[in-house]
C-alpha cells in the first residue's frame, strides 16, 4: 500500500520497491501546476550534474550497474541535441535508483536519495519541506516502532558520496590509507566552515556527548554542509588544491550566515 506525502497542498506518493522508500518524481514534478511532469523530468536527466549523482548512486548501491554504458550518456550530457527519458536511463546503464510505468497507476518513482536530489533541481525550499515531511513521516512511524531517523543528517549524507567519489578520482595515486586521510580532511574543511571547528576539536570540547560533530548538528547546519559539499565537489573536480578550497569556501561563510536564520525560520518546519 502508498503512502502519501502532503507539502504545500499536493499529494506526493511513496511507495516499497524491494523494502525501500522510492517517491513520485511525477508528483513532484507537478509542483506549479504542471501539466507535463515528463518534460520535467527528462529536463532534469539531461542535466549533467544529475547524471553524476546518479551514476554515484548507481556504482554504490547496484552491481548490476552497466558503467561504460554510463560514461557514453555522460559525454553527451548538457548537448543541446541530448535528451534522456526515465525508461531509456533504466534500460541503458540497468538502472535500479529510478522505475517508471506508463498507463494508469504508473508513473516515475526513484529512491528517497534520488527523490530528494530532485526536489533540490526544483528548488532548494521545495527539497526542504520534502525532506522535513519525510521525516515527519518516518517520525511517526519510528514513535511506534522505536527506530530512530534523522532527516538533517540525511540531507548532508546526500551530497556525500559525490564528494567522496570526486576525492578519489583525484588520489588514484595514494593508499587507501592516505585517501582516508584525504576524505576526513575534506570533512574538516567543510567543519570549519560550518561550525568553525575540526571534528577533533569538537571532541575535545564535547567529550561527553555520543555521536560526532554532524550527528549532533541542526537540520539547518546539515543543509548548510550539503550546500559546502557541491561547491566543494566542483573544486575537487577541476583540480584546486587545498589553499584555493579554502579561499573558495571561506567566500561562503558570508552566505551562509546570510541563508542560516532564513533557513531556521518557523515556516520552513510547518
Amino acid at each position: 500500500m502508498s503512502e502519501k506525502l502532503h507539502i504545500e497542498g499536493q499529494e506526493i506518493a511513496i511507495k516499497s520497491v524491494n523494502d525501500q522508500d522510492y517517491i513520485s518524481l511525477t508528483d513532484i514534478a507537478r509542483q506549479g501546476n504542471s501539466e507535463r511532469p515528463d518534460i520535467i523530468i527528462t529536463n532534469w536527466l539531461r542535466n549533467r550534474n544529475t547524471l553524476e549523482f546518479l551514476g554515484v548512486w548507481e556504482s554504490i548501491n547496484n552491481k548490476y550497474f552497466k558503467p561504460i554504458e554510463f560514461d557514453g550518456l555522460r559525454e553527451k550530457s548538457g548537448l543541446n541535441s541530448f535528451a534522456l527519458s526515465p525508461s531509456q536511463w533504466i534500460n541503458k546503464v540497468n538502472a535500479k535508483g529510478i522505475v517508471s510505468k506508463r498507463g494508469k497507476g504508473g508513473g516515475t518513482y526513484a529512491h528517497r536519495d534520488i527523490a530528494f536530489s530532485f526536489g533540490a533541481w526544483i528548488s532548494a525550499t521545495f527539497q526542504y519541506r520534502l525532506i522535513n515531511e519525510f521525516q515527519r513521516l518516518r517520525s511517526e512511524e519510528a514513535q511506534r516502532q522505536r527506530i530512530e531517523w534523522n532527516a538533517g543528517r540525511e540531507l548532508a549524507r546526500l551530497n556525500y558520496p559525490i564528494q567522496t567519489a570526486a576525492i578519489k578520482e583525484t588520489t588514484e595515486s595514494l593508499k587507501e590509507k592516505q585517501r582516508s586521510g584525504a576524505y576526513a580532511s575534506e570533512a574538516d574543511l567543510i567543519n570549519n566552515i560550518v561550525f568553525g571547528m575540526t571534528a577533533k576539536e569538537w571532541r575535545a570540547q564535547n567529550p561527553d556527548v555520543k555521536g560526532n560533530i554532524r550527528d549532533t548538528a541542526s537540520t539547518v547546519d546539515n543543509a548548510l554542509i550539503a550546500m559546502c559539499q557541491t561547491l566543494n565537489t566542483y573544486l575537487i573536480k577541476n583540480g584546486a588544491r587545498h589553499e584555493a578550497q579554502k579561499q573558495q569556501l571561506a567566500r561562503m561563510i558570508p552566505m551562509i550566515e546570510f541563508a542560516r536564520p532564513i533557513l531556521d525560520r518557523k515556516y520552513l518546519n510547518e
